[in-house]
C-alpha cells in the first residue's frame, strides 16, 4: 500500500553523526561498507540495502558518492555543509530525492510526510491528539491489526523505533508543534 522509501541520503558534519546515523540504518536491515565506490557491477544496487559511508573531501569523492546515490545505494558523507564542496554535494544529491542534513531534518524533495497513505495520516493524527492505537484505529474503522501494520509502515518510512518517535517526527515534518502533557 506504500511505496518504498528512497535509499538513504546523509549529509553529516563529523564522524560521531555518522556513527549515529549508521547504527540506526543498520539497524533497519542496511549494510554499512566504507568509501563510496561500489564493487557490485550492476548499475541498479537498490536491493542490496547497501549504504556507503565516509569523508568527501574532493570533488572526485563528491562524484562517487552522488554515483553511488544515483544506482540506489544509501550514502552518510562526512562533509562541512557550509563549504562550496558540502553545498554541492547536498544540491547534487537532492537532485535525487530527500537528504537529511545532519542527524533529523531532509533538505529539498519530499519528506517521509508525503510518502504516508492517507489512513497513516490519520492514525497519526489521532495518535498525535492522545488517543490509543487501539481508540484511533476504531475511529477510523480499521481493525487493530490493521492500525499496528500501519504505524509500523510509518515507523520505517520515519526511521524510528517506537511509536512516539513517529508521531513526533510526524508532527515536526508536518510543522505542527508536539503537544505538550
Amino acid at each position: 500500500m506504500t511505496r518504498q522509501p528512497d535509499a538513504p541520503r546523509h549529509v553529516v558534519a563529523n564522524h560521531g553523526d555518522a556513527d549515529t546515523v549508521l547504527r540506526r540504518l543498520t539497524r533497519d536491515g542496511w549494510v554499512a561498507r566504507d568509501g563510496f565506490a561500489l564493487p557490485d557491477p550492476a548499475w541498479d544496487v537498490t536491493g542490496s540495502r547497501l549504504v556507503l559511508h565516509g569523508r568527501v573531501g574532493d570533488p572526485d569523492t563528491l562524484q562517487l558518492a552522488v554515483l553511488a546515490a544515483a544506482r540506489g545505494a544509501g550514502i552518510v558523507a562526512i562533509c562541512d555543509f557550509e563549504s562550496a564542496l558540502g553545498r554541492a554535494l547536498v544540491d547534487d544529491l537532492a537532485r535525487l530525492g530527500p537528504v537529511n542534513q545532519g542527524l533529523t531534518e531532509p533538505v529539498g524533495g519530499d519528506t517521509a510526510v508525503t510518502d504516508l497513505v492517507p489512513e497513516q495520516r490519520a492514525l497519526l493524527d489521532r495518535l498525535a491528539a492522545g488517543d490509543t492505537i487501539a481508540a484511533a484505529a476504531a475511529a477510523e474503522f480499521l481493525s487493530l491489526r490493521t492500525a499496528n501494520r500501519r504505524i509500523a509502515e510509518a515507523r520505517a518510512l520515519f526511521g524510528v523505533r517506537t511509536t512516539r518517535e513517529a508521531v513526533l517526527a510526524y508532527l515536526r515534518q508536518r510543522g505542527a508543534p508536539p503537544r505538550q502533557h
